[in-house]
């Protein structure tokens, strides 16, 4: 779950991290009159929405009068960035920047932990440092029996710092930082740029928090933040009904039952030339019911071309499967080509129920794909 950056400021300014003073803004008038509410000669218009890129899409503005915030403003909330409308913004204090840093906590598969990241090369993308420059990126696993105490916060900051005064600033931060992320189950806390300013002190100038989405049952804060897209309101729908769903960019969509298998059906979907339109695992149930909702959750997507199901018969036999896809399918109006693979318990009796209906019949997994691939073009 993702948040947007005022919200995520709000959550470090509770745990004192330091932050610049800003005002959310819905409409230009509003934007003038926080212009007038913060006081200062010089502020920052800043799009809220949920994905990076703000800056290069023209969505992030300094504004050196209040006639120019209101300019700002206005442009700044015609735009689309990434597919996400803006229609909020925020008005923030400017900063005096002497040097950016990037910061941030993330969790990392590979170590099982927790890792701390740190550039000296802040406000730019850390995947193009990452890649060019890797030797630049520090990273430090954190041990969560450890956590981040005094001892190893002062070591973390001297890496970045060698002022004291600095590297005692960074210390706190990272702290509080560490805190924040782990009480709040948070998948990745973000400071990038973290700011040096020329009177030498250290602020969050921007804010960027993901959540576990498996932990937010005990989140109740965190998830009244939440703001779904229509993927993730889809996605939230298919999970209500016991499915699991991701959506993806593709024309082939997918019915599978197993996560696995899913996953399995997808890749060799690249692997003889197309592309998956969604990850779909509806379980072991053959209930026509189920099949119907999995049909009309795939279909919604316009891309889709082709349906492929996908079903390994373990305790789910399958003739019930093909049972439930006829009973389905008898409600269900649709031209677009369906191909099933059936296999394992009565996988002939399903085969043979479904032949000389409006299935096209498959019996190994690739023939499946390659049909679903040949049919989508």
């Amino acid at each position: 779950m993702k948040i947007h950056e005022y919200q995520a400021k709000d959550l470090f300014s509770s745990y004192g991290i330091p932050v610049k003073r800003y005002i959310l803004c819905h409409d230009t008038g509003e934007a003038g009159i926080a212009y007038d509410a913060l006081s200062m000669e010089y502020v920052v218009v800043k799009a809220q929405v949920l994905t990076g890129g703000r800056g290069k899409a023209g969505g992030v503005k300094l504004a050196k009068s209040r006639e120019d915030a209101l300019l700002h403003a206005g442009n700044i909330l015609k735009l689309t960035i990434k597919d996400y409308p803006v229609n909020k913004i925020i008005v923030t204090e400017a900063v005096d920047i002497g040097s950016e840093y990037y910061m941030s906590f993330i969790i990392d598969r590979n170590t099982k932990s927790v890792v701390l990241m740190m550039c000296a090369e802040g406000g730019v993308d850390i995947e193009d440092v990452a890649a060019k420059s890797p030797e630049k990126i520090h990273k430090f696993p954190i041990d969560p029996l450890v956590g981040v105490p005094d001892y190893l916060a002062r070591k973390f900051a001297f890496v970045m710092f060698k002022d004291i005064s600095q590297v005692n600033q960074m210390a706190i931060i990272l702290q509080k930082l560490y805190k924040l992320f782990i009480e709040t189950d948070a998948s990745l806390a973000e400071i990038n740029p973290l700011v040096l300013t020329n009177q030498g002190e250290l602020v969050a100038v921007d804010a960027k928090m993901t959540f576990d989405d498996n932990a937010l049952y005990r989140q109740p804060q965190v998830l009244k933040l939440f703001e779904p897209t229509e993927d993730e309101k889809v996605e939230t729908a298919a999970k209500e009904k016991g499915f699991s769903f991701v959506h993806l960019d593709g024309e082939i969509g997918c019915m599978v039952n197993g996560a696995g298998l899913a996953m399995a059906t997808m890749d060799m979907i690249k692997l003889y030339g197309g592309t998956p339109a969604n990850f779909l695992d509806i379980g072991g149930s053959s209930n026509p019911n189920k099949v119907i909702d999995a049909m009309t959750l795939l279909l919604k997507d316009p891309k889709v071309k082709v349906v492929l199901i996908n079903i390994f018969g373990g305790i789910t036999r399958c003739d019930d499967v093909a049972s439930g896809l006829l009973a389905a399918f008898e409600q269900l109006e649709t031209d677009i080509p369906v191909i099933v693979r059936l296999t394992g318990t009565n996988e002939k009796e399903g085969r043979e129920m479904l032949r000389g209906t409006r299935f096209k019949v498959a019996e190994t997994m690739g023939d499946a794909t390659r049909m679903a691939v040949e049919a989508s073009k």
